[in-house]
């Protein structure tokens, strides 16, 4: 019992460092955002509302620089000012952040939001697991390996989870009568959007949080046949 000590003392350790981060992030959301208020969106947003049965879908403002979307562990989605900055200099379409709007409800109700901390708590555990293991055969190099090891798990769960986001954002926007063209258009837009428009090499690939662009566009391809078979 006392050798499993520490894999339990990782656990509480990475709960509590969880929490943390989450009211840290949720302060920051909260002092750095306010309600989006959109005509343009509004009209698009409403249609998505009316096919998942909601009055209405609601959507933050987060008042940074960079290019993203993302849903907060308590379920509220952000749009970045910088992402409605590229949409008012005629960047990105409404239709196409309507895209990345679908894509941040898919991550909330496939529960992604929540399962991250059970991720980052087995993450943890895995790399206290690994180190302990590999130290005793490769001193030096053991703990680096732990960690490469442990992140290529956790990378590998982002990108199912991205994957998954994907074919929901999909589905709702069908079923909205938006379609995928905006979802994928955008995805061929992202590179030079962010600014990570290079291709990964073999070797670093395998441990990017989200999947290549071309493999999710694949994949949206694919899952819309066979609907629409």
């Amino acid at each position: 019992m006392l050798k499993l000590a520490p894999l339990f003392l990782a656990i509480l350790v990475a709960v509590l460092n969880y929490h943390l981060a989450a009211r840290r992030s949720a302060r920051m959301l909260a002092e750095k955002s306010r309600p989006l208020d959109d005509a343009g969106l509004a009209r698009i947003t409403a249609r998505m509302a009316r096919a998942l049965d909601l009055s209405a879908i609601r959507v933050h403002v987060y008042e940074v620089d960079p290019v993203n979307g993302l849903a907060a562990p308590d379920g509220r989605i952000y749009l970045t000012r910088g992402f409605l900055n590229r949409r008012d200099a005629g960047e990105v379409s409404d239709e196409e952040l309507a895209s990345v709007i679908a894509h941040e409800l898919g991550h909330v109700a496939l529960g992604h939001t929540r399962r991250r901390m059970i991720d980052f708590t087995g993450q943890n555990a895995a790399f206290m697991v690994l180190t302990a293991i590999l130290g005793r055969f490769v001193p030096f190099v053991g703990p680096w390996l732990a960690r490469l090891a442990s992140s290529a798990l956790m990378a590998g769960l982002s990108r199912k989870d991205e994957f998954e986001a994907d074919a929901w954002a999909a589905a709702l926007l069908i079923k909205s009568g938006i379609g995928t063209a905006p979802q994928i258009s955008l995805f061929r837009k992202l590179g030079a959007l962010t600014g990570s428009g290079t291709a990964p090499g073999a070797a670093t690939a395998w441990l990017m949080s989200h999947p290549a662009t071309e493999r999710r566009i694949a994949a949206i391809a694919a899952a819309e046949a066979r609907w629409t078979a």
